[in-house]
Formats: structure tokens, C-alpha cells, sequence
């Protein structure tokens, strides 16, 4: 899922993130961060490592490679070459000979890929552009909703964004990278700045000019883990702002459960139409 231009901040939105209650509460019910810059540096830290582990053990040629990037579906490898694979050959097929190995995909029950995948990258730009982009985004979120509520945002992203990908990409394709929930974390933004009358039209050009690069580079960028991922932000960022003042913390639970049991409800379906 390879990211586009970055960099943007939301003045009126971190404004409302420095709003807290008496309880040292976020405006929107999260536990106020004393750093929230630091999920944003977790998560650029385990990036950053499985990068490593790739480039440190062959990049593309990596044995960790095709379990940690989104294959819809399985994929028979020559021995030692997981960049490589026999189109049509099965599970079955490619068994028999001891120079060939199988790598599941997601609908063979590796459901991990959905989430690693979004983790994954390759290309130094690739994990270069991805988390400039959640050092930018990251910690104005994070102060807004609050460490917990961002955490599930991040992800809950990342897994609508490989929903799409599964569901609209080619089976035989493999997908990674942290885009899905970066364009996810940019629909967030979008979200809490119309709550609070920021200057929405400049997000928006910040977010078309980003769309308008994937759509151009559709050729090697997943549009798919774009779109899924920034649908799911918007989606999940209106749930947690504009969830009912009393019982907030019930109806934002209540939603992102919802939201999550129909992503895991999608999933399975692809699954079964693959299978």
C-alpha cells in the first residue's frame, strides 16, 4: 500500500485535543496523553524493525517476506525464491516435489497477513513517506481522541484497508505497507476538523492531491488499501466524536465493535468465495 505527499497539521484540532475534563479527559472521552507523541513512535519503531528483518534477511527474497505481506491466496514457491511462485499450481501439487514450497494466504487461514501486512514494507521511500506521514498525523490525533481510542483507530484502519484489498485486488498479488491506516488516520483528521469548523478545505485538498496520486500510480499503489483504509477513518473518527455525551464511552465501544465484527464478517465472506 505505497503513501503519497504528507505533512499537514490541524491547528483548531490539536486545540480541541488540549481540552480536558476535570478527570483529565480528552474532549472526547479518551485518557489525555502526557506525550502523545509516543504511540506514534511505537509504531514507527515496529515498522522501522520489520524493515530491518526484511533488508537484513534479502528484502523481496526474505523467508519472512510472503507471511508477512497480504496474499489473498496461497501461492507455491521454488525453494528459496519466495519472489517468485507457479500460477495455478495448489497446495497438493506443489507438496510433491521437495523444491517447491507452499505459502498460505489469507484464504488458506493466515488472517495474520491482514494485519503484518500493514507493517511490512520494502523500499526505504516506501517506509520513508508512510511514517513521515504518522509523525505528522499521529500525535495531533492521539491528543484528540486519547491513546486508546488512537491505537484503535490505527488499526481497525489498517484492517479496513486490507478488507478492501482483499475483497478488489488481484488473488494472486501480494499487498504491504502502512498506507491503509495512514489514509485511515488523514479520514480521522477530516473528521474531527468538520467537528470542531477547522478548515476542512485545506484537508481536503491535502487528501485529494494524495488520492490523485494514487489514482495516477494505481499501476504500483494499492488504491485499494487506500480507499478501504481512509473509509474506515472517517467512519470510525464520526463514532468516537459524535458518539452521545452520556454513555460516551458505551456507544464508542458498541461502534468500534460493530465496525470491526463487520470487517471480520467481510473477510470471511472473500474467504468462502475463494475457497
Amino acid at each position: 500500500m505505497h503513501d503519497a505527499a504528507v505533512g499537514f497539521q490541524c491547528p483548531s484540532c490539536i486545540a480541541e485535543g488540549r481540552k480536558s475534563t476535570r478527570s483529565g479527559r480528552t474532549a472526547y472521552g479518551g485518557l489525555r496523553p502526557g506525550n502523545p507523541g509516543l504511540t506514534s513512535m511505537v509504531l514507527i519503531a515496529i515498522n522501522a524493525a520489520v524493515w530491518l528483518l526484511l533488508v537484513a534477511t534479502g528484502g523481496q527474497r526474505s523467508p519472512w517476506y510472503p507471511y508477512l505481506a497480504l496474499l489473498p491466496e496461497g501461492r507455491c514457491v521454488p525453494a528459496g525464491r519466495p519472489d517468485q511462485f507457479f500460477p495455478g499450481v495448489g497446495e497438493t501439487a506443489c507438496t510433491i516435489s521437495s523444491s517447491r514450497t507452499w505459502i498460505p494466504g489469507v484464504s488458506d487461514g493466515a488472517y495474520w497477513q491482514l494485519f503484518t501486512s500493514a507493517f511490512t514494507h520494502l523500499e526505504i521511500w516506501h517506509i520513508g513517506f508512510n511514517m513521515l506521514a504518522l509523525w505528522f498525523l499521529g500525535p495531533q490525533l492521539e491528543q484528540a481522541i486519547g491513546r486508546g481510542r488512537f491505537v484503535a483507530l490505527y488499526l481497525v484502519s489498517a484492517l479496513a484497508g486490507s478488507t478492501m484489498v482483499y475483497w478488489l485486488a488481484d488473488p494472486n498479488g501480494s499487498t504491504l505497507g502502512a498506507s491503509g491506516a495512514i489514509f485511515g488516520l488523514m479520514g480521522a483528521l477530516l473528521v474531527v476538523a468538520f467537528k470542531v469548523g477547522g478548515n476542512t478545505q485545506s484537508i481536503l485538498a491535502w487528501i485529494g492531491i494524495n488520492f490523485l496520486i494514487t489514482v495516477v500510480g494505481r499501476g504500483f499503489i494499492s488504491w485499494q488499501g487506500h480507499l478501504g483504509g481512509f473509509l474506515g477513518g472517517v467512519l470510525i473518527a464520526a463514532i468516537l466524536v459524535y458518539a452521545p455525551r452520556q454513555n460516551r464511552t458505551l456507544w464508542q465501544s458498541a461502534g468500534l465493535v460493530a465496525v470491526t465484527l463487520g470487517l471480520v464478517a467481510a473477510v470471511l465472506a472473500r474467504t468462502a468465495a475463494l475457497t
